[in-house]
């Protein structure tokens, strides 16, 4: 069972930039492929992120590819989520998960807001 935390959320003005962090409990953290998802209002969870065991790997959806960054840092039991050159429709609740989520790792999430 992986338990996660996510924090970093808040505020930022169309074009900033903003570091979510995601911080899991258990053993297998780094044998755990990662990911990052965000639920815009009135929409449904989507996929941002990816990345592999080892952070070698990752994979972005077409709407982040270029502005976000996915990294971790498997001593911490960490994931990190860059979000650069922020735009309004970045708004959303941000949450990590293992990748694929599994239904029952879903944190309380951390929300980011872009203002134009």
């Amino acid at each position: 069972q992986v338990h996660v935390v996510e924090s970093g959320g808040g505020l930022v003005q169309d074009g900033g930039s903003l570091r979510l962090s995601c911080v899991a409990s258990g053993n297998s953290f780094s044998r755990e492929l990662m990911g990052w998802f965000r639920q815009p209002p009135g929409k449904e969870r989507e996929f941002v992120a990816g990345l592999s065991e080892s952070g070698r790997n990752a994979q972005y959806a077409d709407s982040v590819n270029g502005r976000f960054a996915i990294s971790r840092d498997n001593a911490k039991n960490t994931v990190y989520l860059d979000l650069n050159i922020a735009k309004v429709e970045d708004t959303a609740v941000y949450y990590c998960n293992t990748w694929p989520p599994h239904n029952t790792h879903w944190g309380q999430g951390t929300q980011v807001t872009v203002s134009s």
